[in-house]
C-alpha cells in the first residue's frame, strides 16, 4: 500500500497524456464521425516541432525560460499538418464511403512517419528531449518529477479552456450546432468548413501539447511514438464515449490510472505473476475497454459534442 501514492500519481501524469490526445479523436468524430487514425502522428509531430526549436536555440538556453517557445513550435507544426491532412485527404472524402477516409488515414499515417524518418535520420533510434534539472517535488508520498508538472497543469487548463470556448463563444456554438446537424447549420449561415477546420486544429494543438509533455516524462521522443499513443488515447475516447469532450479526459485518466495499477499490482496477485510488470500494461489497457464496453457499450459519458449545447 505504501506505493499506491506513486502509482496513482503515474497513472494521473500518463491519464494526462492520454486524454489530451483523445479530445482530437473525440472532437473530429463528433463533429464528422469520422476516426482520425493518423492523429497519433500528428502528436508525434508536435513533439518534433518542439524538439526542433530547442535545437535552434543557443546552447546552454535555460529549459524554463524557452518551454514556451518549444510549445508554440510544436502546436505551429501540429496544426500545420493536421489542418493540410483535413483539406486535402479528408475533405475531397467526405461524401465517400466510410472506409475511404479509414483507410486514407492509416497510409497518411504511415506517410508521415516516413516523412519525420527522413527530416531526423537520428530518429532511427530515440532522440533526447531536453529535461528540467532538480530535485524532484514530494506530494502526499508520491514523487513527482520537475517535468511532469508540465502535463499535470497543462490538462485541466486545457480543459477548461476548451470547455468556456465550445460553451461561451460564437464559434464553440457553431462546432455544437454542426456536430448535431451540419446541413442545418450551413442554412443557418454557418461555414461548416471553417469549423471543421477548427476542430482539427484545437485537437491537433492539444495533441502538440501532449507530445511535450511526453518528452518532457519520457526524456525522448522518437517517429514511431505516436502509433501506441494514438491507439491507447482512442482507447481512452472510446471508454469515455467517442465524440464526449469531458469523456475524453476521463477515459485517459482511468486508464492511465487502471494502467498503472495493474503494471504495479498484477504481479503480486496470486496466480497471476505472470501478467505483471510493464511488458503487460498495454494489454491491459484493451482489457479494460471490452470490459468497459460489455457493461456500457456507449462509453462511461455517452454524449456527443453536440449534447453539450
Amino acid at each position: 500500500m505504501h506505493e499506491l501514492p506513486q502509482q496513482l500519481a503515474n497513472g494521473l501524469i500518463l491519464g494526462a497524456m492520454y486524454g489530451l490526445i483523445a479530445i482530437g479523436y473525440t472532437m473530429v468524430y463528433g463533429i464528422v464521425q469520422l476516426i482520425n487514425f493518423a492523429h497519433g502522428e500528428i502528436f508525434m509531430i508536435g513533439g518534433f516541432g518542439a524538439y526542433t526549436v530547442w535545437t535552434l536555440l543557443p546552447d546552454g538556453s535555460s529549459l524554463a525560460a524557452v518551454i514556451p517557445l518549444m510549445i508554440l513550435g510544436g502546436i505551429l507544426c501540429s496544426v500545420l499538418v493536421g489542418t493540410a491532412a483535413e483539406r486535402f485527404a479528408y475533405r475531397p472524402l467526405r461524401g465517400a464511403p466510410r472506409l475511404a477516409p479509414l483507410i486514407t488515414a492509416i497510409g497518411l499515417s504511415l506517410f508521415l512517419q516516413q516523412l519525420v524518418w527522413a527530416f531526423y535520420p537520428d530518429a532511427k533510434s530515440d532522440i533526447s528531449f531536453p529535461q528540467f534539472h532538480g530535485d524532484p517535488f514530494h506530494v502526499l508520498g508520491a514523487t513527482v518529477q520537475r517535468g511532469d508538472l508540465f502535463v499535470i497543469i497543462a490538462a485541466p487548463v486545457c480543459m477548461l479552456a476548451l470547455g468556456w470556448f465550445v460553451n461561451r463563444t460564437r464559434s464553440g456554438r457553431g462546432m455544437q450546432a454542426t456536430a448535431q446537424d451540419p446541413d442545418t447549420a450551413k442554412l443557418m449561415g454557418i461555414n461548416t468548413d471553417r469549423i471543421i477546420v477548427m476542430a482539427f486544429a484545437i485537437g491537433a494543438a492539444f495533441a502538440a501539447i501532449a507530445a511535450v509533455g511526453y518528452g518532457l516524462h519520457n526524456g525522448q521522443i522518437g517517429f514511431k511514438m505516436g502509433f501506441l499513443m494514438g491507439l491507447k488515447a482512442f482507447t481512452a475516447a472510446v471508454l469515455g464515449g467517442i465524440g464526449n469532450l469531458y469523456g475524453a479526459m476521463l477515459g485517459g485518466l482511468v486508464l492511465g490510472i487502471a494502467e498503472s495499477l495493474a503494471t504495479g499490482y498484477m504481479g503480486d496477485v496470486p496466480g497471476m505473476d505472470l501478467f505483471g510488470g510493464g511488458a503487460w500494461k498495454d494489454v491491459w489497457a484493451f482489457v479494460l475497454l471490452i470490459v468497459v464496453l460489455l457493461i456500457r457499450p456507449q462509453g462511461l459519458l455517452g454524449e456527443r459534442v453536440a449534447d453539450r449545447a
